[in-house]
């Protein structure tokens, strides 16, 4: 679908926008390819007469759990029956977005934009977590006997991350805040993040750029976060994670009405969370495979309500994905519709 910006970013009218990262934001950083079972949850499940379907997709990470707890606990409306399937690879999220599988998915903006622009045109409805940059935390860590103390000493360091995704992104912002260019040190493609870690660990990488429970795993173990996107992002809010639709499932009869009352559930799942975050402990932990020493002591997020993606936040992934050449074609996001559109 080719859209027209309402309200175009300032300054973005030359649009480096950007390409496909098929990122994701680990928990414990899951490797194995597949879905998990889907099942039928929320309090329409069968119970409305015309209770529409509603199959959502997602990564088995913290960000979704707002869904995970509107189900269990039945806050969607009557009118929806939601049915959520897990993934445990970006890729395979994707493919079920592509094949139609799905009809909404909890993703990242890189990946929403190469669904995009691969023929699956979808539209970002809210964010997950990253309404503020101390939500859904990314960040460069070193091991407990490395040398390096400060950014600075990055320069000239291997780093391990994996190509196409949000933490390549926040890697790379957060040095360019810094002064350090992309030739000032080596990136080292290590797309499995437990292997990023343990090689980030054991010396074998200088660096590695990891998700937030991967850092708190971290320092448990001696390991030092040298820059994150929450404290070192220069006032910037790098990364956000967001619920997406296809946009053919939403041009449906109903399909907006079916959309805004799975927000509805969502919100309502947010706000209790946020009310008493420790009453959704064991929920977070069945879900996201958070590894042991973390289970009691990981700080659960406050999760945004009613929250869209912006302009601001969105524009600039873009202009890095086309700047790597994982689009090949520039786009540009219209934070009015939720819509990605193409350049002229």
């Amino acid at each position: 679908m080719t859209v027209q910006p309402t309200n175009p970013c300032p300054t973005r009218r030359g649009f480096l926008a950007g390409a496909g990262a098929l990122g994701a934001m680990m928990l414990a950083g899951c490797a194995n390819k597949g879905a998990v079972p889907g099942s039928s949850t929320g309090s329409g499940a069968g119970t409305g007469v015309n209770a529409r379907t509603v199959r959502m997709g997602t990564m088995m990470t913290e960000d979704f759990l707002p869904g995970w707890v509107a189900a269990k606990e039945q806050m969607f409306p009557a009118s929806v029956n939601v049915e959520v399937t897990e993934f445990q690879s970006a890729q395979e999220l994707s493919a079920a977005m592509t094949a139609g599988e799905i009809d909404m998915a909890m993703t990242d903006p890189q990946v929403s934009a190469s669904l995009t622009a691969g023929g699956t045109p979808v539209r970002m409805r809210w964010i997950a977590l990253g309404s503020t940059p101390q939500q859904g935390i990314f960040g460069i860590m070193v091991g407990p006997d490395s040398a390096i103390k400060t950014a600075d000493q990055l320069r000239g360091a291997s780093i391990g991350v994996g190509s196409n995704t949000v933490p390549e992104y926040v890697m790379d912002k957060l040095l360019e805040i810094q002064g350090i260019g992309e030739g000032d040190f080596t990136k080292e493609e290590i797309k499995k993040m437990p292997v990023r870690f343990e090689m980030m660990t054991s010396g074998k990488v200088d660096a590695a750029a990891l998700p937030n429970s991967l850092l708190e795993l971290g320092k448990i173990n001696g390991c030092t976060v040298i820059m994150n996107d929450a404290q070192d992002s220069d006032g910037q809010n790098l990364s956000q994670s967001v619920v997406v639709v296809r946009e053919a499932f939403e041009d449906e009869e109903g399909g907006r009405d079916a959309v805004a009352d799975v927000a509805r559930g969502w919100d309502l799942a947010a706000q209790a969370i946020n009310s008493d975050p420790e009453s959704y402990r064991d929920l977070l932990i069945e879900k996201t495979n958070l590894a042991d020493p973390l289970k009691k002591t990981y700080p659960i997020a406050e999760y945004p309500a009613s929250a869209k993606p912006t302009c601001d936040m969105i524009q600039p992934q873009l202009d890095w994905m086309l700047a790597r050449g994982y689009l090949k074609n520039a786009l540009f996001f219209d934070e009015q519709t939720g819509e990605f559109g193409p350049v002229k």
